[in-house]
Order: C-alpha cells, then sequence, then structure tokens
C-alpha cells in the first residue's frame, strides 16, 4: 500500500514536470531565489567587491560541475524522480520535462544554508546566487539547443555536442561547457570507419 502510494505520487509529480506551466513556473521561482540571493548576498558582504567577483566566479565554476554530476551520475540512473523524467527527454527531446517546479528551488536554498554555516554570510549567498544562475542559464540552454537551428557556426557546433549525447548517451554531459567532459574522459570522439580493403 505504502509502495503504491509512492509511485502514484512519483507519477503524478512526473506528469505535472512534463508540461509546459511546470518548465516556465520553474524559471520564473528560479528567477527570483537567484536575485533574491544576489541582492542579499550583496547586502550581507562585508569584504571588497574583489572577493563579491571571487564568490561569483567560484559560484559558476562550481555549477558546470554540479551539471556534469547530475546530468551524468543522476539522470542516468536508476532514481525515478530523476531517471523517469530524463528518459522522457531522451524520448521526446521538444517536450517539457524537467524537474518538478519547486525542486531545484528547496535544492538551491538547502545549499545557500549549508554553505552559511561554514563561511561568511555574504560570501555564501553570493556563491548560492551563482550556481542557481548557472542553473538558469543551464535550463534556457538546453531549451534552446532543442528548439532553435543556429546557422552560426560556433554555436552549431555547440549545439551539436549535445545531439550527439542523444545519439550516444555515454558521452557529452555537459550542456553549456565541455570542460568536465574533456577532463573525464567523456568527450564524444567520432571514431574513424573502418575501409575493408577488398582485392579483385
Amino acid at each position: 500500500m505504502k509502495q503504491s502510494l509512492w509511485r502514484a505520487g512519483v507519477d503524478a509529480i512526473m506528469r505535472m514536470s512534463a508540461t509546459r506551466t511546470n518548465y516556465w513556473v520553474e524559471l520564473g521561482v528560479d528567477s527570483v531565489l537567484c536575485l533574491l540571493l544576489l541582492v542579499l548576498g550583496w547586502r550581507r558582504h562585508a569584504d571588497g567587491p574583489l572577493t563579491a567577483l571571487l564568490a561569483l566566479g567560484l559560484g559558476l565554476f562550481a555549477f558546470s560541475f554540479i551539471e556534469y554530476f547530475f546530468h551524468r551520475w543522476m539522470f542516468h540512473t536508476r532514481i525515478p524522480l530523476f531517471a523517469q523524467g530524463h528518459d522522457l527527454h531522451h524520448a521526446r527531446p521538444l517536450g517539457y520535462d524537467s524537474l518538478p517546479f519547486f525542486l531545484p528551488a528547496a535544492v538551491l536554498l538547502a545549499l545557500a544554508g549549508a554553505f552559511v554555516l561554514v563561511m561568511p554570510t555574504g560570501f555564501a549567498l553570493l556563491l548560492a546566487s551563482a550556481i542557481t544562475f548557472g542553473y538558469i542559464v543551464y535550463g534556457l540552454s538546453h531549451f534552446i539547443i532543442h528548439h532553435v537551428r543556429f546557422k552560426q557556426p560556433l554555436l552549431r557546433r555547440w549545439a551539436g555536442a549535445h545531439h550527439v549525447h542523444h545519439y550516444h548517451p555515454e558521452s557529452n554531459f555537459g550542456v553549456t561547457t565541455p570542460l568536465w567532459d574533456v577532463l573525464l574522459g567523456t568527450k564524444y570522439v567520432r571514431q574513424p570507419r573502418k575501409i575493408d580493403n577488398v582485392h579483385p
């Protein structure tokens, strides 16, 4: 009984997560959270602008790894809340499949709280705001990659790297940057075609 209630709850959340409304509500919630963390962090930040910029830079760098980590080790696993939605995305890349709108904000708030416990409040909130901004950029980038046909060669290559992931799901986990794919050896490398030597 308990398991069937859990299953029904997960299924309901998955259905909601596949809606256009959920996608745009999540973007709105995350944007408000990002702005709030940024303003509070800036007000509470006691050091100079250089350490504020350091916090923001560190946050963006940290998010680049968080993006890779979740895509590789959470979305491509058997954890229902993550894998089910991600499997739907692989099946329907043009759909609106995403995490439930409340989940990323809850995780980001918990992360901000953890940062505040171990570092100065202003620095911690600025760091969390940059990670939140990274998540927003990731979400928008992923949406744009699947819904826009780029003409500019550099943008085509950037989008193409993610399209390759849909055909080779064991590679190209980074969406906004290939950095961690390069460093951790998961960047897709095209294999040379084998040509059979046929002698007459």
